[in-house]
C-alpha cells in the first residue's frame, strides 16, 4: 500500500484528495497545513487518518511514501526539497517552482536520491490529450511539428478568486515573478514544450494589462500575453493567454508536414486536419462532412466514457497520479519527462524576464503626431536636395 500525504489544504487539495481516493493500492495517511483548521476540515471531509500543522511532524509521524504539494507556488521549492531530503517522492502542483534553476535543483536532488518527481500538468493527461499524443506518436503529422498554437483563456469578471486578487494588494499571487500569469500559464506552455526538440528555443513575449483591469485601477496584473517560440528555424509556436477574448478557450493546434490536429480541452474533442485538398468544388462539400463525422465520433466517445464513469472533470489528474505511482512501484519512467518539466520552466522564465525588462513608456498621441510631422518634413527636404536624373536613378536601381 502506497502511503500518500497532502501538504496545503486549500481548494485544489480537494481535487487531489478525491482523485487519490479513486486509485487502488494507495491511502492518504495525513494532510498538513500551516493553518491547522484548514488541515482539519480536509481530514474530516475525506476521512483521512491524521492531520498536522507542521511539515516535520507530518513526515516524522505519518511517514508518507509520496507527498502532494498543493501550497501557493512561492513555497513549492522549499517544501519539495525538504520532502525529497526525507526520502519522499513528490508531486508538485503547477508551477513546479518560481524559477528554472530551482526546478533543476529539485530534479538533480530526486535523481541523486533515487526518487521520483512530477508536476501537476494534468491537462496533458485528459482523455482527449492522450488520444492526441497517441496520434502524434503514430506518425500522423508526417514528421516533426512545423507549427503549434496554444490558447489559454482565463475569465476574471465572475471569478471569486479574481475578485480577491484584484481587491487585495498583498495577495500571494502578486508576489510571484509573473503574478497572475505565473500561477496559470504553465498548462498552456507545457503543451508546447512536449513537442519541442530544442532545449533552448528563442522566446519573444509581449504582455499588457487589459483595458478592463486598467479601468478598475489595476496597473500590475498582466492579463493579456502573446508569445512566439522558435527553434532551429524549423518549428515555431504561438502561445496566447487572454482574460478578455471570447469565447474563453483552452485549445491546442499542432501542424506537421503532412497533417494537423486540433484539440479542444473544454469540449473534449479532437479533430484530424487533413493536409491534402479535394479537387475543385469538392473541397467545399466533403471536408464539412468529414468534420461533422469527427464531431459525432467525439460525442460518442465522450458518452461511452461518461457511462463508464470515467469522464469526470479531473480525469487527467487521476491518470497523472496513477501513472506517477506506477513509476514509483515499477521503477519505470515518470509520466512527464524531466526535460519537458525543465523546458517549461525555462520558457516561463524567459517570458517573465521580458515582461520585466520591456516596460517601455507609451508614446503619447501628441508626441506621435510631432514625430510624424518631423519625418515628413525631413523627407521633403531630402527630395529637394537630391532629385536624381534618369542615369543616376538607373544606377541606383542596378
Amino acid at each position: 500500500m502506497l502511503r500518500v500525504a497532502i501538504v496545503g489544504c486549500g481548494k485544489i487539495a480537494d481535487a487531489h484528495a478525491s482523485q487519490i481516493q479513486r486509485i487502488s493500492g494507495c491511502e492518504i495517511v495525513g494532510v498538513c497545513d500551516s493553518e491547522p483548521l484548514m488541515a482539519r476540515q480536509l481530514y474530516e471531509r475525506f476521512a483521512v487518518k491524521r492531520y498536522f500543522g507542521d511539515l516535520s511532524d507530518l513526515l516524522n509521524d505519518a511517514r508518507p511514501d509520496v507527498v502532494h504539494i498543493t501550497t501557493p507556488p512561492e513555497s513549492h521549492f522549499d517544501i519539495a526539497r525538504s520532502c525529497l531530503e526525507r526520502g519522499c517522492h513528490v508531486y508538485v502542483e503547477k508551477p513546479l517552482t518560481l524559477h528554472a534553476e530551482e526546478a533543476q535543483i529539485l530534479v538533480a536532488l530526486a535523481n541523486e536520491r533515487g526518487l521520483k518527481l512530477t508536476v501537476g500538468h494534468d491537462d496533458q493527461f485528459s482523455h482527449v490529450a492522450r488520444r492526441m499524443r497517441s496520434l502524434v506518436q503514430s506518425g500522423y503529422l508526417g514528421g516533426r511539428p512545423v507549427h503549434m498554437e496554444s490558447h489559454f483563456g482565463h475569465e476574471l469578471e465572475d471569478s471569486a478568486y479574481a475578485r480577491a486578487l484584484l481587491a487585495d494588494k498583498q495577495h500571494w499571487v502578486r508576489r510571484l515573478p509573473g503574478k497572475l500569469l505565473h500561477n496559470v500559464i504553465s498548462h498552456g506552455i507545457a503543451r508546447i514544450a512536449e513537442f519541442l526538440s530544442s532545449d533552448a528555443p528563442q522566446v519573444i513575449a509581449y504582455g499588457f494589462v487589459s483595458p478592463l483591469l486598467r479601468g478598475m485601477g489595476e496597473e500590475e496584473i498582466v492579463d493579456e500575453l502573446r508569445v512566439i517560440i522558435c527553434e532551429d528555424e524549423r518549428t515555431t509556436a504561438y502561445f496566447t493567454f487572454s482574460s478578455q477574448m471570447r469565447p474563453s478557450i483552452h485549445q491546442f493546434r499542432i501542424y506537421g508536414p503532412k497533417n494537423g490536429l486540433f484539440l479542444d480541452q473544454d469540449q473534449e474533442t479532437l479533430i484530424r486536419l487533413r493536409g491534402g485538398r479535394f479537387k475543385s468544388y469538392l473541397e467545399k462539400f466533403i471536408p464539412p462532412v468529414i468534420f461533422a463525422e469527427q464531431h459525432l465520433g467525439n460525442v460518442m466517445t465522450n458518452v461511452r466514457g461518461f457511462l463508464a464513469r470515467d469522464f469526470h472533470m479531473r480525469s487527467g489528474m487521476r491518470y497523472l497520479s496513477e501513472s506517477f505511482y506506477r513509476s514509483i512501484r515499477e521503477g519505470s519512467p515518470v509520466p512527464i519527462p524531466y526535460r519537458e518539466i525543465l523546458l517549461t520552466a525555462r520558457i516561463m522564465d524567459a517570458i517573465f524576464d521580458q515582461l520585466d525588462t520591456r516596460r517601455s513608456p507609451v508614446i503619447s498621441k501628441s508626441a506621435a503626431r510631432d514625430q510624424t510631422r518631423a519625418y515628413h518634413a525631413a523627407s521633403v527636404r531630402q527630395n529637394e536636395r537630391a532629385t536624381p536624373d534618369s542615369s543616376t536613378a538607373s544606377a541606383s536601381v542596378g
